[in-house]
């Protein structure tokens, strides 16, 4: 699916997505990337969503966002939050959803001038 926009200028911001990938200011986007309104980062987690642990869910404790969106692909799933209850205890919240619904939500809140962040497993 595509997201249209008129004006991306610097902002990071999803324009599209599908079950294999991402688009982030129209750049596909393959393997599992974080997402903040500066930089799109592939540094993170390489793995699958089973392989989610606290050490890939501490990495976020840097950027210090508002809220985490972890887009779980087409489908729904939800992390145990003894994974992320560094963050939780940070104050940082952590919302679980499909992959596109990550993608709207992050534009949505981006747009608010929110610090978002969005973790997208491929």
């Amino acid at each position: 699916m595509k997201l249209q926009l008129t004006n991306l200028g610097d902002i990071k911001l999803f324009t599209g997505h599908a079950d294999d990938h991402v688009l982030i200011n129209r750049e596909r986007y393959d393997t599992n990337i974080v997402v903040t309104a500066e930089a799109v980062r592939d540094d993170w987690h390489s793995g699958d969503f089973d392989a989610l642990n606290e050490a890939v869910f501490e990495y976020f404790l840097a950027l210090k966002p508002e809220v985490l969106l972890l887009g779980t692909g087409p489908q729904q799933r939800f992390a145990h939050p003894r994974l992320y209850r560094a963050l939780t205890d940070a104050g940082i919240g952590v919302e679980c959803m499909t992959t596109p619904a990550a993608c709207r939500t992050y534009n949505i809140l981006v747009a608010e001038d929110r610090k978002v962040v969005a973790a997208i497993l491929i």
